[in-house]
């Protein structure tokens, strides 16, 4: 059976689905984007700020959940921009040690609110 995992120290859905839903034993947390999660707004600033404040949302949905970055084993990571992907990746290589998880990056059209970056993840409990 399926469990949903909601906070409020993360944004909240914009559309009909969960932050994220616990399966055997693993977390698989909804794309973020960087809403603050006080106003539902999209942040302005750097692709680095955006990215930061996108794996905050993350952090705090995985804590809801239970578990940690620590326990992130896959992500995916979408741009608006390639150029912002050096950027993006120094932010990113922050909130992950020595052995970060196995990640995609892709380019995309377009994002929810025109946002700039989109992170989803799957972790283990």
């Amino acid at each position: 059976m399926n469990e949903r995992v909601q906070t409020d120290n993360a944004p909240k859905a914009i559309g009909p689905y969960s932050q994220a839903i616990i399966a055997n034993g693993m977390v698989f947390a909804s794309g973020q984007v960087p809403l603050d999660p006080a106003t539902g707004e999209l942040i302005s600033g750097t692709i680095a700020a955006q990215t930061e404040r996108v794996l905050e949302n993350l952090k705090a949905v995985l804590e809801a959940a239970g578990t940690s970055l620590e326990k992130v084993v896959k992500t995916t990571v979408f741009l608006a921009d390639l150029t912002d992907f050096a950027e993006m990746n120094a932010s990113y290589a922050k909130f992950f040690g020595a052995a970060p998880p196995a990640r995609s990056t892709v380019e995309v059209s377009r994002l929810p609110k025109d946002a700039r970056i989109e992170i989803d993840l799957i972790a283990l409990l």
